[in-house]
């Protein structure tokens, strides 16, 4: 059920083209991607009519079908493909915005104001050929226009201790049809066997992110995610005969053990592990598996002793921005979380590694479904935070910069 929009939300934050005009530093291009994906999309029928499942990569939306995402016209991304970031309604209290067609363009609007035109993301060649397990090749490994996805595993472990999950998370409560399926886990030999058409692609894509939900099972905490990892490393590599290739993986945090034999017997360049919330009282709230197995000391000098492993500007970390802000127990005021994300910020990138955040969306079927957002406002001051931070400290972003990913406001700003 969609959430109720509150009708005076309007009145009660600046708009989205005064934002603009208060942060002329910042690319009006970033600001649209920050708001479409705080508050969701929708599409009229004259909108949908123009998605061709030939060309473009498509996901259900009721009895039709939507673009799996979108882009803006200088190349950015909007990621609204993943649960958290799609609505045919609401997701985050506020009016969705509405991909339209007028005066003959596809157009992204906002109560009637017409914000750009956008681009539905096309689909690769091997997208829609079958494995011989009867498999599109789209569902085995996915696109972005800038990148390939693997999710190594699909359900989640912190799931399986009650009240131990994220709270902002829904993968638990849809993660549980996988747990214990065949689909469970990635399939090496069926990746081996969409590499090979894989590679005959042209053009846009510069390289593969493998990401999935966390295994703590093994003779060591994640030993057995960390063996998925290297497999699946194995099986993408397969084609190359580089002993590298241009790849990350953003996986629980690891030890140095398990970092340098990551780093060591597979093609990968870089490391992501993300602490989530950059407050560690907060963290606990929000994370409670993640905070008691690894706790958040830990888990960031788990953060900086990947530094030397894979080399400064080949790790970083995020945070689900805004779960800092959920009540009872976040933060008070937007102030006051930005105050202590920038803190922390400024101590990991001190330490080597990056910055990246992922806007929040309130997920139906999450702990926090009844939760609200914050302000665009919010999300425009922690992207410009972030990215002087990572310049001030010499971090590179070009691990996950707009070639390799676009979703990460702070890091596409390196474009401009």
């Amino acid at each position: 059920m969609a959430r109720v929009i509150d009708k005076d939300w309007r009145k009660k934050e600046e708009s989205f083209r005064e934002i603009i005009k208060k942060y002329p530093e910042i690319s009006p291009f970033i600001i649209t991607q920050l708001d479409v994906q705080r508050r969701g999309v929708t599409f009229t029928s004259a909108a949908l009519d123009r998605v061709d499942p030939s060309i473009h990569q498509t996901r259900p939306l009721g009895e039709r079908l939507a673009p799996d995402s979108l882009l803006l016209r200088d190349g950015t991304s909007i990621v609204t493909n993943f649960t958290f970031a799609t609505s045919d309604g609401t997701i985050s209290g506020r009016d969705p915005y509405l991909v339209d067609v007028v005066d003959g363009k596809t157009v992204l609007t906002d109560n009637g104001d017409i914000i750009d035109e956008i681009i539905y993301w096309e689909k690769p060649e091997y997208y829609d050929k079958v494995t011989s397990f009867g498999n599109k090749m789209g569902t085995v490994i996915r696109a972005r226009p800038q990148r390939f996805h693997l999710d190594v595993n699909h359900y989640c472990h912190f799931w399986d201790v009650g009240g131990e999950g994220c709270k902002y998370c829904g993968i638990g409560a849809e993660g549980h049809k996988y747990k214990g399926a065949s689909n469970e886990h990635a399939n090496y030999d069926e990746i081996r066997e969409v590499m090979q058409e894989l590679v005959k692609e042209k053009g846009r894509f510069t390289g593969f992110i493998l990401t999935g939900g966390s295994v703590l099972s093994g003779k060591e905490l994640c030993d057995d995610e960390l063996e998925q990892y290297i497999q699946t490393m194995h099986a993408i590599g397969s084609v190359f005969s580089a002993k590298k290739f241009p790849s990350q993986i953003n996986s629980t945090a690891l030890n140095v053990r398990q970092l340098e034999r990551l780093y060591n017997e597979t093609g990968l360049t870089s490391y992501t592990t993300d602490l989530e919330v950059f407050d560690e009282e907060v963290h606990k709230w929000v994370c409670p598996g993640k905070a008691r197995l690894i706790p958040f000391k830990e888990w960031k000098k788990r953060l900086y002793d990947a530094v030397p492993i894979f080399g400064k500007g080949q790790v970083n970390t995020g945070i689900v921005s805004g779960v800092e802000l959920a009540e009872p127990n976040g933060f008070k005021s937007e102030a006051e979380a930005i105050a202590r994300n920038l803190e922390t910020a400024e101590e990991l990138t001190s330490h080597g590694v990056g910055l990246k955040h992922d806007v929040w969306n309130v997920v139906p079927n999450s702990i926090f479904k009844n939760q609200s957002t914050p302000s665009l406002d919010y999300y425009v001051q922690i992207t410009k935070g972030f990215y002087e931070l990572n310049l001030k400290y010499g971090i590179n972003t070009e691990m996950d910069d707009y070639r390799k990913c676009s979703m990460h406001a702070n890091i596409n700003h390196d474009r401009i």
